[in-house]
Order: C-alpha cells, then sequence, then structure tokens
C-alpha cells in the first residue's frame, strides 16, 4: 500500500487533543464503500517494557476469511499512554504494516474506538482518515458511552449512547461471552459495520481478522 507518511504527529497531549478536535469534522458515517474482497484486521502490542511498538496488519479474503497477507513492523514509542489520545501512541507504527502490503483492504477492522470516543476520534477514525478506508472500531471494553443489557443471542445488540447521540453498538458475537464495542471507524454506517464485524465471526467473540492481527501483535 502507498501511504503519506509526511503527517505533524502531535508531541503533548494539548496538541493531540486539538488535532483530534479538528480531525473528526472530516469523519464519515455513511456508507462509502465499495465491493469487499478483502478486509484486514489491525492490532498493536508493545516489546521491551513500552518502548517499542509492534503493529500488525492480517488480510483475510472475504467472505471466505482466509489469510492471503500478513505484516508486522516495529517503531520506537513516541507517545505517552494516554487514554483517550492512544491513536498517537499506536499509528506510527499502524501506518509502517500497512505500508508493506502487496493487497490493499477493502475493510479494516481495528483493535479499538471508531466514533465511539470522548471527541469521536478513536483509532480506527484517526487511521482511516489517515490512509482514506473504510474502517470499524472493534473494542473488547467501553471506553465511553452508556448502554442497556445486550440479549445473549449472536447477533443481538444494543445502542451505545452519549447524551441521546449513538456513537456504537454492543454486540453479541457469541452466546455466554462479553459483547463487544463496536463503531463506524470511517467511511461507513454504523449498521453496515455490524453486519461485516458478524459476517467475519462465524466461531469465536472476536472477528477472524482480530484474531489473526492479534497473534501477530502479541508475538
Amino acid at each position: 500500500m502507498k501511504i503519506n507518511q509526511e503527517y505533524d504527529w502531535a508531541k503533548t497531549a494539548e496538541e493531540a487533543i486539538a488535532l483530534q478536535q479538528s480531525l473528526k469534522e472530516q469523519v464519515i458515517t455513511t456508507d462509502c464503500l465499495g465491493i469487499v474482497d478483502f478486509v484486514a484486521g489491525v492490532d498493536v502490542g508493545f516489546e521491551d517494557n513500552g518502548d517499542t511498538t509492534r503493529a500488525a496488519v492480517a488480510v483475510l479474503s472475504f467472505p471466505e476469511l482466509e489469510l492471503k497477507e500478513q505484516a508486522i513492523a516495529r517503531r520506537p514509542t513516541s507517545f505517552p499512554y494516554i487514554p483517550g489520545l492512544l491513536s498517537f501512541r499506536e499509528v506510527p507504527a499502524v501506518l509502517d504494516a500497512l505500508e508493506q502490503l502487496t493487497i490493499t483492504p477493502d475493510l479494516l477492522l481495528c483493535d479499538g474506538q471508531g466514533i465511539a470516543h470522548p471527541r469521536r476520534l478513536g483509532i480506527a477514525s484517526h487511521i482511516g482518515l489517515l490512509v482514506d478506508l473504510p474502517t470499524v472500531g472493534v473494542a473488547k471494553s467501553r471506553l465511553f458511552g452508556k448502554h442497556g443489557e445486550v440479549p445473549d443471542q449472536k447477533g443481538s445488540w444494543v445502542a451505545l449512547l452519549h447524551k441521546g447521540e449513538t456513537i456504537g453498538a454492543v454486540l453479541r458475537t457469541r452466546p455466554n461471552t462479553k459483547p463487544l464495542y463496536i463503531s463506524p471507524g470511517h467511511r461507513i454506517s454504523l449498521e453496515t459495520s455490524i453486519e461485516y464485524v458478524l459476517a467475519c465471526t462465524p466461531k469465536y467473540r472476536l472477528p477472524e481478522t482480530t484474531r489473526f492481527a492479534h497473534k501477530l501483535a502479541s508475538g
């Protein structure tokens, strides 16, 4: 993938918050995606007590969910761990990994939040804007918002809300397991995000994209 790496990365929390406030206006939460033949999972881990960021991308065919390509990138961690600003810590290495791909994914499922974020710019939204691809946030835990109880049937979901605004969905992908927190990242609606996450989750709690990428990211 051709990646434009010439970004002005924030150096401080104040700069990062200001950049999030600016970028959120560019996020598209309607369907602007074509035919999906390849879906990719993105995950990030850390080595050397957090000093090295390790990003992994796994590209799967869709709907078969067969692994077609994978990439790992490492770079020195350059931003502190601050909840709500994790994309500034993780995305530089993700871009390095994406740049290695020979297959350009049609959709990225990111381990983290999309617009279900205090400033509507989680890692999935941030990546989507930077690489101009449809992205979905698939998080294992809630960062922001409130919701009701989710029925215990696969495919059941309830809205994740903040001050009356729907910012995501709490989705049951497998009975008797904890739900996932789904939110649009960029160029995709919530309803379509849910459809693709379920299509990528035939057996386990997590999408196959996330499972492949997590194995790579965690070494």
